[in-house]
């Protein structure tokens, strides 16, 4: 666990830092310079974005990672990597030509309500574009173990350019206009800084051979393309849905609660850069009684870690929302029932990389397939009933579902799960904290509350980790605080 252990506390810390700034952004900055309309079209335009790029990467990113470490020829690995950069841009001009075709009826989609994302439903293809290769380009330097560079630039780059770009607005240097064609500028270099940093990790030259298992890469492309757009869908679904059945500002309204829970995840997207492509290779290497220890190990530190991060954020979340402006308003099941779900995707650990790495990948691919059914069903039945808070109902109840079926998937195929004899008491202690802290106010500034109880909270929460031994992890970057390791 150690290069895990190493990278991905630098991961922790350069991904807090980008949610830190992307708070400033989304919290403060979009609300009180750009009109509730136009914050709602940012977040469309990057949330439909953010559903077609896994279609255009057509899976490449997780089959990088899962067949580079077993080419052991340099040749091969070029014929490989070769592939791995063709097969997205070949999606990328057929998803283009359709579009060109279709160009007109998708416009007309927008033609009743919400007409504002007329103009700029065309920078959808970009960032889609954009996105793909970039994601691309980052497996190709996790499959080196150097995924802190990229990590920079996924979670940093983009919000500190955004928050520049945001204060022009403010100061009238650009339009909106021009903001939002600046922000598809942003990927775009973004894209090409991340392939030179990739580039200049391997002597490749390109070899147009296929590799000896381009059958076998193919249709681990193909299925992992559905599987990680069922996931993709899953996470930005609701956001895109909303638009269909009420005004595009109300886009803007959830996505802020959204971003709020969705803080959650930060220690499992800097620990997964890392432990995806060791999962790969334990699994290549059969090293069963490594990934078993890996899956507890990542379960446990994400739970703990997670779970204080969803009290911080439940009970201090009435504070924040005195901070933004009055028409934002709280929902608050959002936030709970999206903190809850990120939540359990923490619990799990790395267990999407064990399967994504497996040769049951196909299994949670069906199985996903009908969660993204489901979600699609739940958010028509329940947007039009319960609003934005329908839309948390439906991702809560699609990604519940898909993470039960993903554990008793590991569990029949591997006999392995993620839980150990601490979980119940991590379950505890966040139940415990939630109601405790939540109805608690000491009546001052909303920045005076939120910084003493997350004080408060904090050295009571990880003292009693400590006290517990909950985590050995844990408690050794704990016991290396004092003496300023």
């Amino acid at each position: 666990m150690g290069i895990v252990v190493n990278q991905s506390i630098k991961n922790v810390i350069i991904t807090c830092l980008g949610f830190g700034i992307g708070a400033i952004n989304t919290l403060f900055l979009f609300t009180k310079f750009l009109e509730e309309e136009y914050y709602g079209l940012v977040s469309y335009l990057l949330s439909v974005s953010n559903l077609i790029w896994p279609l255009m990467a057509f899976g490449v990113h997780n089959t990088l990672v899962k067949f580079y470490s077993s080419y052991v020829n340099k040749g091969e690995q070029n014929k490989f990597l070769t592939m791995m950069l063709i097969l997205p841009m070949c999606i990328a001009l057929f998803v283009g030509a359709i579009g060109s075709v279709l160009y007109d009826y998708v416009l007309g989609f927008f033609s009743n309500d919400n007409t504002i994302v007329q103009p700029y439903v065309w920078t959808i293809y970009i960032l889609a574009i954009s996105l793909s290769y970039f994601e691309i380009f980052f497996a190709w330097a996790k499959v080196k173990l150097k995924s802190v560079f990229g990590n920079i630039l996924k979670e940093l780059f983009v919000r500190i350019c955004t928050m520049i770009l945001l204060i022009f607005v403010f100061f009238e240097m650009i339009t909106v206009q021009q903001f939002i064609y600046a922000i598809i500028i942003v990927y775009i270099v973004r894209l090409v800084i991340m392939s030179a940093y990739a580039f200049g990790l391997h002597e490749f030259k390109f070899n147009f051979s296929l590799p000896g298992n381009y059958i076998s890469v193919f249709k681990y492309s193909l299925l992992i393309l559905l599987a990680g757009s069922v996931a993709t869908l899953l996470i930005d679904l609701d956001k895109t849905m909303i638009e269909r059945y009420l005004p595009i500002k109300y886009v803007a309204k959830y996505g802020i609660c959204a971003y709020i829970a969705s803080v959650i995840i930060i220690p499992s997207r800097a620990m997964h850069q890392i432990t995806y492509p060791l999962t790969a290779k334990l699994i290549n290497e059969k090293g069963f009684e490594q990934l078993r220890e890996l899956y507890k190990k990542s379960s446990l530190n994400l739970f703990a870690i997670s779970g204080l991060l969803l009290v911080l954020i439940v009970c201090n979340v009435n504070q924040l929302f005195e901070l933004i402006p009055s028409e934002y308003e709280l929902f608050i099941w959002v936030v709970l029932l999206i903190g809850a779900a990120k939540l359990f995707d923490n619990l799990l650990g790395n267990n999407n990389s064990i399967l994504f790495n497996s040769d049951y990948y196909r299994l949670i691919l069906y199985i996903g397939i009908g969660m993204a059914i489901l979600a699609f069903i739940l958010n028509i039945i329940c947007i039009p009933i319960f609003g934005v808070t329908g839309a948390a109902i439906a991702t809560f109840a699609a990604v519940f579902c898909y993470n039960v079926a993903k554990i008793w998937i590991v569990q029949k195929k591997f006999k392995m799960h993620p839980f150990s004899s601490k979980t119940p008491f991590i379950i505890l202690l966040i139940v415990i904290f939630l109601f405790g802290f939540y109805f608690w106010d000491f009546g001052f500034h909303p920045m005076v509350n939120i910084s003493l109880k997350s004080i408060i909270i904090g050295i009571i929460y990880v003292s009693l980790l400590y006290l517990f031994k909950v985590s050995e992890d844990i408690n050794d970057i704990l016991k290396k605080i004092p003496r300023g390791a």
